[in-house]
């Protein structure tokens, strides 16, 4: 009988259980996490239509465009503090030919001092190559005789000017090197923006991209397919309508400027950017606006919609982050973004924060 009776069957123990339950367990987490990753995949590269790619390319360029702005604050900025370093380099220089020659004319009495019996303790110091011993011991010069002691006294000035002059220039230089950092990063922040916007304009098709090459640029469509286009057909006959014959010259340059393209920082005359080009439409009538959008904006007269007249300056979002030169009739011409060359669009399509009136 014993030998006939069915194996009896091993019990699991305890750690056998854990075991199992644990390699299990891991196995569910494996999967489950195999899933989640797959599904992330999925989902990295979420499709878009053709009106979301066109929101994200409207947004990059506005960004861009910000940024450019930005820049030029900057550089004008950096331009300032060139000439100034400029400036003061070519005073200290003027300053040591001055303090060279007195240096020379004290030498010459010296030798002649010499000649005569010595060179007088007063000499002595202002011969001295060591200006800091110069500055220190300059003040025997009262020792000296009458003319010896205007000539130390002048060329004590004359090196007390020139350190002066050098530690300023030292600081313009730090400010300098400071503000060509700051436009090397911006400048990367503007391109990062532009070729995103760019790569995201390969994704369109053609018939797409065409529909948004005739947009102005800032997410509506143009007024019409001549002034989207900025076609040189808009030129106006005979003397442009406006207050004065400055707003006039500046409305002409700008009609001079359609179909030019798009450049960020550039102020003309083959390409602009946005503020580049109204800064030179009025400059060309004799009147010298700053750089930027938020600093063109407090450059004149503040004008409602209801006054506005053709030269007036037109700023656009919360930002001040762009702007136009009206040209009457709601329409204005602007340098819209990289890609839109200056052209004539409603002032619409775009929300209008402020205008001015330079002259």
């Amino acid at each position: 009988m014993a030998a006939h009776r069915k194996p009896k069957q091993r019990s699991l123990t305890g750690s056998t259980v854990r075991t199992a339950r644990t390699t299990a367990v891991t196995l569910a987490l494996a999967g489950a996490a195999g899933t989640t990753a797959l599904e992330g995949t999925a989902q990295a590269e979420p499709t878009l239509t053709p009106a979301q790619i066109k929101s994200k390319i409207d947004k990059l360029y506005h960004d861009a465009e910000a940024a450019t702005e930005t820049y030029n604050g900057v550089q004008e900025k950096a331009e300032r503090t060139k000439k100034s370093l400029d400036q003061l380099r070519d005073e200290a220089a003027r300053r040591t030919e001055r303090l060279n020659s007195a240096r020379g004319s004290l030498g010459s009495l010296a030798a002649a001092q010499y000649r005569t019996g010595g060179i007088e303790p007063a000499l002595q110091v202002a011969l001295t190559s060591n200006p800091d011993q110069y500055l220190e011991r300059a003040a025997i010069a009262g020792r000296a005789g009458d003319r010896q002691a205007v000539k130390v006294q002048g060329a004590q000035r004359q090196v007390a000017e020139i350190a002066r002059l050098r530690g300023s220039a030292g600081q313009r230089f730090t400010e300098l090197a400071e503000q060509q950092g700051e436009l090397k990063k911006q400048k990367a922040e503007i391109q990062k923006k532009i070729s995103g916007a760019e790569e995201l304009l390969s994704r369109l098709t053609a018939d797409d991209r065409a529909r948004y090459a005739a947009q102005d640029g800032h997410g509506e469509a143009g007024g019409g397919d001549r002034a989207s286009r900025g076609d040189r057909t808009e030129m106006p006959r005979g003397d442009v309508r406006a207050p004065n014959a400055r707003a006039s010259q500046a409305v002409s340059f700008a009609y001079s400027a359609l179909g030019k393209p798009y450049v960020w920082g550039a102020t003309g005359p083959s390409s602009f950017d946005c503020s580049g080009l109204t800064q030179a439409a009025w400059r060309s009538a004799g009147v010298a606006l700053p750089r930027t959008t938020y600093t063109q904006i407090n450059a004149g007269e503040r004008v409602s919609r209801s006054q506005l007249a053709p030269g007036d300056l037109l700023f656009f979002y919360s930002g001040i982050t762009h702007v136009g030169l009206y040209i009457g009739e709601g329409k204005m011409i602007h340098a819209p973004r990289p890609g839109a060359p200056v052209r004539i669009a409603p002032i619409d399509e775009m929300p209008l924060t402020g205008a001015t009136r330079p002259a």
